[in-house]
């Protein structure tokens, strides 16, 4: 039996839409909703956030609020790594995808000296850089963070020094420079991306399968073949945004919605196999905002469906 940790992390400060912080929030309402005690079962610990970083301009115009993320990772690295340390089961629900990074930190913090596998499944690559970012949101960095990028041959940004800075400092929370190698990485249901991140994915030849291979091979074939790539790595951490899934099968209730995703039923077999998977250490959802959702509160419902299921693979 594995002991969950619930990590609840409300920030939404690296993403462009507003509400995100509400997500985890939303999921317990949707837990109360069907009288669910799940979380009164488990440990829970709360992040820091610094979402009041929102209501005044920021002097980072290519890492906005990146000052305030910097609290979030090292509290995300201490939370996370002392779970592990502690011989617990990390199951963190965040707002944005943004502090997806200090997550795999606080992972690689525990354990320094084993290689870690990282399946990211998600709508877009979240492979930006401040030099390459069009928005600036770091919500779309958080695997460069990881994987210590710069992507500097698609550099569009002049940077500030003091983004620089502060950059250079997130990329070396928990564990100097990259967390994983970048062939231990695999995306699921990615389906909306952009020059930059496509000639980096090019570069570090990361694959992706999309929904279209997931249901011409089938959910069992496809994570088992990922399996078997990752049988070189010691544990494994699995990143689950919520706008992997079609939108029109959910809700809209997701910052950056992307149609043509996974079915309900496919994210659920995924993470069910995941989660059975001994390697698998820690399991994140993220992105869902209940104030985007155009059927009440179904997004957080949907999330909370596939927690539990998830949590009762991992058992």
């Amino acid at each position: 039996m594995r002991k969950v940790h619930f990590i609840i992390n409300p920030s939404e400060i690296t993403a462009g839409t507003r509400g995100a912080s509400l997500g985890p929030a939303a999921i317990m309402a949707a837990a109360r909703k069907q009288g669910s005690t799940i979380f009164n079962q488990y440990l829970k610990s709360r992040i820091i956030d610094h979402n009041d970083l929102l209501d005044q301009p920021t002097p980072y115009p290519y890492a906005k609020r990146i000052d305030g993320l910097l609290d979030i990772f090292k509290d995300l690295n201490e939370k996370v790594s002392g779970a592990l340390k502690n011989g617990e089961f990390p199951f963190v629900l965040a707002g944005d995808h943004g502090s997806a990074a200090g997550t795999i930190a606080g992972i690689k913090n525990a354990y320094p000296d084993k290689r870690l596998g990282v399946i990211w499944i998600d709508a877009h690559k979240d492979l930006h850089t401040p030099y390459t970012t069009p928005s600036g949101n770091i919500h779309g960095m958080p695997l460069a963070i990881a994987l210590s990028e710069d992507n500097l041959e698609c550099k569009i940004n002049d940077v500030r020094p003091e983004s620089i800075e502060k950059w250079e400092e997130l990329k070396n929370i928990g564990f100097n420079g990259a967390k994983f190698d970048p062939q231990d990485l695999y995306f699921i249901a990615v389906r909306d991306t952009e020059e930059q991140e496509n000639k980096l994915t090019d570069r570090l030849k990361i694959k992706n399968y999309t929904v279209a291979e997931v249901r011409e091979s089938g959910v069992e074939t496809v994570v088992k073949e990922i399996q078997d790539k990752l049988s070189h790595c010691d544990m494994v951490y699995v990143s689950f945004d919520v706008d992997s899934m079609d939108p029109d099968q959910t809700s809209y209730g997701t910052g950056t919605p992307v149609s043509n995703g996974l079915s309900i039923d496919e994210a659920q077999e995924i993470l069910a196999m995941f989660a059975a998977f001994p390697k698998t250490v820690c399991i994140e959802f993220v992105e869902v905002n209940p104030c985007l959702d155009d059927k009440k509160n179904t997004m957080a419902e949907v999330a909370f469906s596939l927690m539990v299921n998830t949590i009762e693979a991992l058992n």
